[in-house]
């Protein structure tokens, strides 16, 4: 298992719905999230793209100096940028990170979002150009001199001169649950992402998107993108839930509900059917509550529960084929360690194992460590 942390660019708070607890989302806490992410042993950390989110590659860029080891998944956006471009940014920031750059490729949800963008191009239509941009992107990271004349890009001799580190190309990560989202991630991507769906859904995904990928002659891998709430025990923790949308009343809820029924994302209309707007009957399956979706678009399910509970869910979703699990929590910082601590040691990741080892504590009696002491 591979565990990635997320980079609030949007904001951050105790509570949702509202100012009170809330975080402005400013350079050094984006810095404070990324440096306690790379020190505790996550793999990488995603940054969101979108109108409302700072840009992810200024933000990669800025943090890939205050990190060592720490990757970054940052967003192409077909159609928001040309492929070529696309490249030769993807090869720099790979280049300047020593390799630890990866892939978000977002296609787009919210068709009043994209106007505003200059996308006018149906859902369809978004990922036959998402298609034709990889195709060409590919070519390029992989060394290639590119002529390509399709639907909606069209490229002449096109070249990249800086080769990245990742070879052929940084790794790409792919979500998109519509049949035309699954048959271009199975074409392309080298992890398929999912949202918080209960596993009987995702188990479906992973299905029918390996046997698309099949077809290409490729084996791909998959993700999962998930809120997290553990405390020490189950009690805590469902309270920790109840105390974050404490502050949500109906009419936010009808409000971000309205905007999200706008979206031709099926993702989005996946993770809107689990909850309907509505508070009530929150969990969805075992441990797996849909109360961030009802006012935050995209991942709106978290996990809940004590460490070894939370962890088994994360393992059945692992028996199920998911590798790379993309998780966050509110506050982001102080989540990030609280999972850290909590879930780590239960989990079988081999990218932390180094950073388990230094785990101590304060020193008791300005004496000894308290690994010392025989409880």
């Amino acid at each position: 298992m591979e565990l990635l942390w997320f980079i609030p660019s949007h904001g951050d708070g105790r509570y949702l719905g509202t100012t009170k607890g809330g975080r402005e989302a400013e350079y050094t806490y984006f810095r404070q999230i990324a440096q306690a992410a790379d020190r505790l042993g996550y793999k990488g950390v995603l940054i969101p793209t979108g109108k409302s989110c700072e840009d992810p590659w200024l933000i990669a860029a800025a943090l890939a100096a205050e990190t060592r080891q720490l990757r970054f998944l940052v967003a192409v956006r077909p159609g928001l940028m040309t492929p070529t471009l696309a490249a030769r940014m993807a090869s720099t920031l790979d280049r300047l990170s020593e390799g630890r750059l990866l892939i978000n490729v977002v296609a787009g949800g919210d068709p009043v979002e994209l106007a505003g963008d200059g996308v006018f191009l149906s859902h369809d239509e978004r990922y036959e150009a998402t298609d034709e941009f990889l195709t060409i992107w590919r070519q390029l990271l992989s060394g290639e001199e590119v002529t390509f004349s399709g639907n909606h890009l069209k490229v002449e001799g096109a070249k990249l001169l800086f080769p990245p580190v990742n070879k052929p190309h940084p790794p790409i990560y792919f979500g998109g649950s519509s049949s035309a989202g699954q048959r271009v991630a199975a074409k392309h991507s080298d992890v398929y992402l999912t949202w918080g769906e209960p596993p009987k859904q995702v188990e479906q995904k992973i299905a029918s998107v390996k046997k698309l990928a099949e077809q290409h002659g490729r084996n791909i891998e998959f993700g999962i993108r998930l809120h997290v709430i553990v405390r020490e025990t189950e009690e805590e923790a469902w309270e920790a839930a109840d105390r974050l949308i404490q502050y949500v009343d109906e009419k936010t809820i009808q409000e971000a509900q309205r905007v999200f029924s706008r979206y031709d994302s099926i993702g989005q209309q996946r993770m809107k059917q689990l909850h309907n707007g509505r508070r009530e009957s929150l969990e969805i399956s075992p441990n797996l509550w849909a109360g961030i979706g009802l006012v935050r678009g995209g991942a709106g399910t978290a996990l809940v529960g004590d460490p070894q509970t939370v962890a088994n869910r994360l393992l059945e979703y692992h028996q199920l084929g998911i590798k790379h699990f993309i998780l966050s929590g509110y506050p982001h910082l102080e989540e990030a360690y609280r999972v850290a601590e909590l879930l780590f040691p239960l989990l079988p990741l081999h990218h932390n194992k180094q950073k388990q080892a230094v785990v101590q504590g304060e020193v008791i009696g300005n004496e000894f460590f308290p690994s010392f002491i025989k409880v």
